[in-house]
């Protein structure tokens, strides 16, 4: 029997945080059954202004897409009489999550330390630019400046041979991995505290998160000490995984291992080309990999991409067509696995992607409104 309780059902989050990383954790934890209790400034978070599109009520899409299953209230934190309203909630609350820049909760008597030295439970989450400290300790820090400073960019866009120059990854990829971070670090610190009894300080910062998403350009640079450079769809070590031309629309080949190659060539009638001592290996292909591409892009335009896609992808190829982000949100198997939910007649957004087979994830409560009084 499937009961619908969150696992986290009894957690109490007082969710101070605005932008992404922080409402993003937030949000997973609200998914999975804690009470999160958003507190907005009096102007509001930022995020309810950034569209189009807006609902009916004005409010941007982005803030609906990062704040279901949240409670809402308004607290001007800059007053004192507020602050102690805070200092109420957080004594029934299991975790705090901010992401001021750093020294403002410590500037409002709000720090980790005066905290926990009143709710030595409380485990208190600072997602955070860089840290407090070091050469950019406590700057405030965006995605795409992330970016740009850890490496990503250098590493996303086509190669120089064919004009291209670094570009950002098209979604906030360094905001979401300090959510998913963050949110994995306050589940380190509930645990431990089971122990011991006591919360902790959790920090993720996103200049951190950034670093961490460079594999494997980062480990290859670390074994042999040359530079990572853009490759466009390929990866840098394992080939065919790239874009191919077919006879329609490009294919998305993902080759892992000899057999999947061997399968793939049999299958497009080019059955001669694992024999070629160019292509023996992942080893061998990478290193010829303009010659291969060649290879099969001449078989492969003999057969339409996505009749093609299917019969490769249930022979064992992992490959596929390049959808749109319509046609991902309304494939058949987007529908299977219940990946976009509605809460009424006024929300859609897409569902959690953590399931759990005996406390799954529900979806509870729009995102909170806002009427900028406290």
């Amino acid at each position: 029997m499937t009961h619908r309780i969150g696992a986290l059902q009894g957690l109490q989050v007082v969710d101070l945080s605005r932008v992404l990383g922080g409402p993003y954790c937030t949000q997973i934890l609200a998914d999975h059954g804690a009470d999160v209790l958003k507190i907005e400034p009096p102007q509001g978070d930022e995020t309810r202004g950034w569209g189009p599109p807006f609902d009916a009520q004005g409010v941007a899409s982005y803030f609906i897409g990062l704040n279901r299953n949240k409670r809402g209230r308004v607290m001007d934190l800059s007053r004192p009489a507020v602050r102690d309203e805070l200092l109420a909630l957080l004594a029934d609350a299991d975790v705090l999550i901010e992401n001021f820049k750093t020294g403002t909760m410590e500037r409002w008597g709000l720090g980790f330390e005066t905290l926990h030295a009143k709710f030595p439970r409380l485990v208190h989450c600072r997602v955070s630019g860089f840290g407090a400290d070091g050469p950019l300790g406590g700057l405030p820090g965006y995605d795409a400046a992330i970016q740009a400073l850890s490496g990503i960019m250098s590493v996303n866009g086509e190669p120089d041979a064919r004009g291209g120059e670094p570009l950002r990854v098209g979604l906030p990829v360094v905001d979401m991995v300090t959510g998913l971070n963050a949110a994995l670090g306050i589940m380190f610190a509930l645990h431990e505290r089971s122990r011991s009894g006591r919360g902790q300080f959790v920090e993720a910062a996103l200049y951190d998160c950034g670093l961490s998403l460079l594999h494997p350009h980062a480990a290859n640079h670390l074994m042999d000490g040359r530079l990572p450079q853009r490759s466009g769809n390929a990866h840098p070590n394992i080939y065919p995984y790239d874009t191919f031309a077919t006879g329609s629309e490009p294919i998305f080949l993902a080759v892992g291992n000899d057999q999947q190659f061997a399968t793939l060539c049999r299958l497009i009638g080019a059955s001669e080309l694992p024999a070629d001592e160019r292509f023996a290996s992942n080893g061998r292909r990478s290193v010829h990999r303009v010659a291969l591409k060649q290879a099969l892009e001449s078989k492969l335009a003999a057969h339409e991409c996505k009749p093609l896609a299917e019969t490769l992808v249930r022979a064992g190829v992992p490959c596929a067509p390049i959808q749109d982000v319509a046609a991902a949100l309304a494939d058949p198997h987007t529908l299977h696995r219940a990946m976009v939910v509605a809460i009424g007649e006024g929300y859609r957004g897409v569902a959690s992607p953590i399931k759990l087979g005996r406390t799954p994830a529900s979806y509870r409560l729009p995102p909170p409104a806002f009427d900028g009084t406290d």
